[in-house]
C-alpha cells in the first residue's frame, strides 16, 4: 500500500491511497464467505456456494464493493499512522479506482480521503511566560464575610407579614403560558428572592409582593422545547420568610465550631480565608497562563468542526435562527478548540500520562459537580463512550500545571509567587476551571468525535 498527503489548509488534509489487489484479496475472500452464507442457491448448502456461482447470481462488482467496504477503514487508518496524522471528525472518502471487477486479480484500489487534522503548534519556552496575580491579603472584612457565611448556615427561617424583598425566602405557585397555551405549572416552589436562578424577570416581579397576592410578568424561556420563546408567567405568593441569624458571640462559637470563644473562631476563619486566597491566587495564575497561551499562539481551527458543533448546539437549544447567539457560540467553540489543541500539544511535548488513581480522583470530583454517585457517573460515561474524553481532560489539567510550574508568577507588588504547592497538588478543589475552557458538560466535544 502507498499513501501520500496533500495539505489543503493548516487543519485539513487530502490523503491519496493506492492498495494493490493482493492486499485487498483477504477482504475479497471474506466478502465471498459473507455473501455465500447469506444467499440460497439450489443444490448448495449455505456457506458452500462456489465463488463462480456467487459471481453469476450476485455479481462480481457486489463482491468487490463488499470487500472495499470491509477493508477501507483499515487502509485509511494505516495511511493515517504512516503519515503521523491526528485526524478529527468524520473523513470524506472518494473511491477513484476499483480493481478486480472483470474477475482478474490485477490493478489497485485507489481512493482519497479529506479529513480535518490537529494543527501543528510551536510551543514557547515556559520560563518566557510571566503573569501577574493579586497578593494574598486577609482583611477584617474577609473574616467578617467568612463569619457571615457560617452564621447563615445556622440561620432559621421565620414567616413575616410584609412584602417580599431581596434575600427573602418565598413559597409560590407558578403558571407559564405562551399565547393561550399553558406550557407549564408548578406548586409550592421555594425560592430566594434575588437569586436569579429561575426565570428572567421573576426577581423583579416578586419584589414588593405580599403573601396571597398574584402578579404576572413577561419572560423569555431559557430551556426546554420552548427555549428562546416569549411567554407570560403568573405567580401567586403563599408565604414570605426571612432568615434570622444567630448572634456572633461565644455561644455561637461553641455551637458552630470546636472553639470556646468568638475570638478563637475568628482566628481560625482568618486562616481559612488565607488558604482560600492562596487557592484563588493559584487559579488566577493558571487562568492567566492559559490566557497568555491562547492570545500569543496562532492556532487555526477546523472550520467544518466548528460549524458542525455550533449547529448541533443551536439545534439542541432550538435557537438555530438566533444570529447573535450563533456568533457567541461560534466564538466559544473556536476558543474551546484552541484551548484543547494547545494543552494537547503541551501534553504530548511533556509526555503526560494519566494514572488510574488520577482518573478516579477526577471522576469523583466531576461526579460531585453533577450531584451524582461516582459509580453511576462512571457507568454513564462508559456507556456513552466518554471515558477517553475524561482522560483527555485530566491530561490537559496536568499539561497546564506543567506550563504554570515553568512560568514566572509575580504579585502586583513585584514579589515572585511560588506555585509549587499549587501545581503539585493538582488543584483538586477546582477541577472545573480547565474544563470550562474545554467543553460544555452537557455536550459532546469535538475531542469525543476524534478518530481513534
Amino acid at each position: 500500500m502507498k499513501s501520500s498527503v496533500e495539505q489543503l489548509d493548516p487543519t485539513r488534509v487530502k490523503i491519496s491511497v493506492e492498495v494493490p489487489y493482493a492486499e485487498l484479496k483477504p477482504s475479497v475472500d471474506e466478502a465471498y464467505k459473507t455473501i455465500g452464507a447469506q444467499v440460497t442457491v439450489p443444490g448448495f448448502r449455505k456457506g458452500k456456494v462456489p465463488t463462480r456461482i456467487i459471481d453469476q447470481r450476485i455479481g462480481r462488482p457486489a463482491v468487490i464493493q463488499e470487500a472495499i467496504n470491509n477493508g477501507l477503514d483499515d487502509f485509511y487508518r494505516t495511511a493515517v499512522d504512516e503519515n503521523e496524522l491526528k485526524p478529527m471528525g468524520q473523513p470524506e472518502v472518494e473511491i477513484s479506482e476499483v480493481p478486480g471487477l472483470d474477475g482478474t486479480e490485477d490493478g489497485d484500489l485507489g481512493f482519497t480521503v479529506e479529513v480535518d487534522v490537529r494543527p501543528e503548534i510551536e510551543l514557547p519556552a515556559y520560563d518566557s511566560i510571566t503573569v501577574e496575580v493579586d497578593p494574598i491579603e486577609v482583611t477584617d472584612e474577609d473574616v467578617d464575610a467568612e463569619l457571615e457565611q457560617l452564621r447563615t448556615r445556622f440561620g432559621t427561617l421565620t414567616s413575616v407579614e410584609r412584602p417580599a424583598a431581596k434575600d427573602d425566602f418565598v413559597t409560590l405557585d407558578l403558571v407559564a403560558t405562551i399565547g393561550d397555551e399553558e406550557i407549564d405549572t408548578a406548586s409550592d416552589i421555594s425560592y430566594q428572592v434575588g437569586a436569579g436562578t429561575m426565570l428572567e424577570g421573576m426577581d423583579e416581579a416578586l419584589d414588593g409582593l405580599s403573601a396571597g397576592e398574584t402578579t404576572t410578568f413577561e419572560t423569555t424561556f431559557a430551556g426546554g422545547e420552548h427555549a428562546g420563546e416569549q411567554g407570560t408567567v403568573k405567580i401567586t405568593l403563599s408565604a414570605v420568610k426571612e432568615r434570622e441569624l444567630p448572634e456572633a458571640d461565644d455561644d455561637f462559637a461553641q455551637l458552630a465550631s470546636e472553639f470556646d470563644t468568638i475570638a478563637e473562631l475568628r482566628d481560625d476563619l482568618r486562616e481559612q480565608a488565607a488558604k482560600q486566597k492562596e487557592t484563588d491566587q493559584g487559579v488566577q495564575a493558571r487562568d492567566k497562563v492559559l490566557e497568555h497561551l491562547i492570545e500569543t499562539l496562532e492556532v487555526p481551527v477546523p472550520a467544518k468542526i466548528v460549524t458542525d458543533e455550533v449547529e448541533r448546539h443551536l439545534e439542541s437549544e432550538n435557537r438555530v435562527d438566533d444570529d447573535e447567539h450563533r456568533k457567541e457560540v461560534t466564538e466559544e467553540t473556536e476558543r474551546n478548540l484552541r484551548t484543547q489543541f494547545i494543552l494537547d500539544a503541551v501534553s504530548e511535548a511533556e509526555n503526560v500520562e494519566v494514572s488510574q488513581p488520577e482518573l478516579i480522583e477526577y471522576l469523583i470530583s466531576a461526579s460531585q459537580q453533577y450531584g451524582m454517585n461516582p459509580n453511576e457517573f462512571a457507568q454513564m460515561l462508559d456507556s456513552s463512550g466518554q471515558v477517553n474524553a475524561l482522560v483527555g481532560e485530566v491530561s490537559r489539567r496536568k499539561a497546564l500545571a506543567a506550563v504554570l510550574a515553568g512560568a514566572t508568577v509575580k504579585d502586583t507588588a513585584g514579589n515572585v509567587v511560588d506555585m509549587e504547592a499549587f501545581t503539585s497538588a493538582g488543584d483538586d478543589d477546582d477541577a472545573e476551571a480547565v474544563d470550562a475552557e474545554a467543553d460544555d458538560a452537557d455536550e459532546e466535544t469535538p475531542e469525543a468525535a476524534e478518530e481513534n
